[in-house]
């Protein structure tokens, strides 16, 4: 590190530096006698603007600006499972142990540990040839976590001179690869640029669903494995335990939940409550398979910039080992703000609501991260990037710039309603303003797990458009001219919101719903709305009709256990096929009479 210049100005969390000769565009440099973190966004010749990742206040014109001559980067390596960053990737709990609570200026602490040793298996023999993204060894990171060492994406080719079993820091060699180039040492770590995408050999279509446990969203509105969707709600409509219901049940080997610029007692309550949650395939802490990223509104506003871009990194190292990881960003709102913030005081050319005019190509940049694919290496290994941003639009205004630009990018769009929040139904996911576009490519998997799953799914939402249709005619005219076969879709999609699209965050039981249990649900439900109406059209009065006992039966299918759910769904349907036959009958009997 050396000086590479001075302090000219300083304007809030931005920097503008002289004498930056030889720098280059996104490098990290220190900034001051405390070593305030910054990053180069702009080069004008010698002239660097430089955006602060912590306050600003007291540095003066004419002290040090030192280069570090690399760019922002994560480091990748075991240890990343389980810790808890801020936007930069320093450890906070590290942090807090050197200096409190709160953090003080110019304090850096490595992302990895480099005391802790790792108990490293080599999978490679001396004198083996391996290509870029070839396992050397293992490392059991956490019991849920088997962590591949891989040669790191610049080596090409080369073979194996000499490899070592036992425990190591991260630091330390454990493999040296002869290459064209010479000899190189590998260690359990490297780094790589956040703002640079890892390679990869192929990208795969999206045709595995990433299973969430949640009916509206599994039924109507599925994601597939690398896949992207957005989440946009208004305050008190549920977006934090949405995400947070999905971290914890979604069918990913890794999560990395992101508090981009959130309030801060949500962001308190995430830390506080992830480490307590159990992981429900394992039984061990979900945080054996989980980063969290934590970034609050009262962090410089740079730093919330970055942690996307850090978070997304961390991914696709996960991601090249072949796992499927789930990356949910809260919110990308305010990391929207930040992009508005930073070009303001860049005194740019201002878009639509004073956000940048490259606000869409940032989103895509990132989006454009996700993916299923077939990574590097001579195995044949997959893996993915699911990412799922909230968004918090003003007043629930989903026609502002970020959620705009963020619907044209995703396919999957969950909208969050402030009707539904307000009647208490959780998830408040608008089912008609919501959608997905993996439901064609996803189509053959949903048939394997039920016969007619597409079928169910058309007549269930055609039930409740109908039912929508009906209230506002009654809004119109009233009530009294509906007769028992309108009265009856009106019950029947009643039963349909309630018993199967309402889902408790809180309940032991439904809090996750397996697909099998789901698919049995709404076949049942949407059997009962087949009896009924035949029933009616056979002179059956409604009052009869909502009278039958498997009603009950069906109101209490959501609290049956997914393992016993199979008998129970076959007594469900026995009942009400014999209650629905004696209804039929009787009607009949009294019209002959």
């Amino acid at each position: 590190m050396s000086v590479t210049g001075s302090v000219f100005r300083v304007a809030g969390p931005f920097v503008i530096a002289k004498g930056m000769a030889g720098s280059r565009m996104y490098d990290l440099v220190t900034i001051g006698e405390e070593g305030v973190i910054g990053e180069i966004i702009r080069l004008e010749r010698e002239t660097a603007s430089i955006q602060a990742y912590e306050e600003t206040a007291g540095i003066r014109p004419g002290e040090k600006v030192l280069g570090t001559g690399k760019p922002l980067s994560a480091e990748l390596g075991p240890g990343i499972i389980g810790q808890i960053y801020d936007g930069i990737q320093r450890r906070l709990p590290a942090l807090q142990e050197m200096v409190g609570p709160r953090i003080r200026r110019g304090v850096m602490t490595p992302p990895l540990d480099r005391e802790k040793k790792w108990a490293f298996q080599p999978t490679a023999k001396e004198g083996s040839k391996i290509v870029c993204g070839d396992t050397i060894g293992i490392v059991e990171e956490t019991p849920l976590v088997k962590h591949r060492i891989l040669v790191p994406p610049w080596i090409a080719s080369g073979t194996i001179g000499e490899i070592t079993e036992g425990k190591f820091t991260v630091t330390e060699p454990v493999a040296e690869v002869n290459t064209e180039r010479g000899a190189e040492k590998l260690c359990l770590m490297h780094s790589w640029p956040v703002r640079q995408g890892r390679p990869y050999r192929m990208m795969l279509p999206t045709d595995v669903p990433l299973v969430t446990g949640q009916r509206i969203v599994d039924a109507y509105f599925p994601i597939a494995k690398g896949g992207t969707a957005t989440v946009p709600g208004g305050f008190g409509t549920g977006k934090t335990v949405l995400l947070q219901s999905l971290a914890q049940w979604a069918d990913a080997d890794i999560v990395i939940l992101v508090g981009c610029g959130e309030r801060g007692n949500e962001m308190a309550d995430v830390l506080e409550k992830f480490p307590k949650l159990k992981d429900h395939r394992s039984g061990m802490p979900l945080m054996n398979r989980t980063t969290v990223i934590a970034n609050t509104s009262d962090m410089p506003i740079a730093a919330r910039e970055a942690s996307i871009y850090t978070a997304v990194t961390l991914g696709e190292y996960y991601r090249d080992m072949g796992f499927d990881v789930a990356l949910m960003a809260d919110s990308t709102s305010r990391w929207a703000e930040a992009l508005r913030e930073i070009s303001g005081r860049l005194e740019e050319m201002p878009g639509e609501e004073g956000y940048p005019a490259y606000l869409a190509s940032r989103l895509a940049e990132f989006y454009a991260r996700a993916g299923r694919v077939r990574t590097l290496g001579s195995e044949e290994r997959f893996g993915s990037i699911t990412a799922i941003g909230a968004v918090s639009p003003p007043g629930g205004d989903f026609s502002e710039p970020v959620t705009g630009n963020t619907l044209r990018l995703t396919k999957v769009f969950w909208a969050l309603d402030f009707a539904l929040a307000h009647r208490r139904h959780f998830p408040a996911i608008n089912w008609f303003m919501s959608y997905s576009e993996y439901m064609r490519t996803l189509e053959q998997w949903y048939e394997k797990i039920g016969v007619g799953w597409s079928r169910l799914r058309e007549e269930s939402m055609t039930l409740l458009k109908e039912e929508e249709e009906l209230r506002e005619i009654v809004s119109l005219v009233g009530a009294e001219i509906l007769g028992d076969k309108q009265r009856c879709v009106f019950e029947v999609a009643k039963m349909l919101k309630e018993y199967f699209l309402l889902q408790s965050a809180l309940h032991p039981v439904d809090m996750y719903c397996p697909m099998e249990k789901t698919y049995e649900m709404l076949r049942l439900l949407m059997k009962f709305h087949e009896k009924a109406k035949m029933a009616v059209d056979l002179g059956v009065s409604l009052a009869d009709v909502l009278a039958v006992g498997v009603r009950e039966d069906l109101i209490r299918m959501k609290i049956v256990r997914p393992e016993e759910f199979g008998d129970v769904s076959k007594k469900i349907e026995s009942r009400m096929d014999e209650q629905f036959d004696q209804l039929i009958q009787k009607a009949r009997e009294v019209k002959q009479t």
